[in-house]
């Protein structure tokens, strides 16, 4: 079965740095998008960061200049560089990974890690 695991998280100060990854293993045919979102306490489940198998990335405003994605095609890994740390920055973060099939896509997720970031 395919399965998505993340490396653990952490509690960082305000303005550090943390880098997260995910191995991706399974069946899948095509990674045809790999993502990290997070969703902080009472929010919604926000996509953050997102890189295409092209290797074209975009990223929310939130955090644009601050987090690089990174995804490597032949070991099926994906990593989220966090630098500049915000307490807003908190939440539990998520890897995500798209597999373009006809007639629908499927989606696959990793467990959640949590990031806390202090003041």
């Amino acid at each position: 079965q395919v399965q998505l695991v993340e490396s653990e998280g952490g509690l960082v100060q305000a303005g550090g740095s943390l880098r997260l990854s995910c191995a991706a293993s399974g069946s899948i045919f095509s990674f045809n998008a790999m993502a990290w979102y997070r969703q902080a306490p009472g929010k919604q489940r926000e996509l953050i960061a997102q890189e295409s198998s092209s290797g074209s990335t975009r990223y929310a405003d939130s955090v644009k200049g601050r987090f690089t994605i990174s995804r490597d095609n032949v070991k099926n890994t994906v990593d989220l560089q966090m630098n500049s740390l915000k307490p807003e920055d908190t939440a539990v973060y998520y890897c995500h990974v798209r597999e373009d099939r006809w007639p629908t896509p499927v989606n696959y997720w990793g467990q959640g890690t949590q990031v806390t970031v202090s003041s």
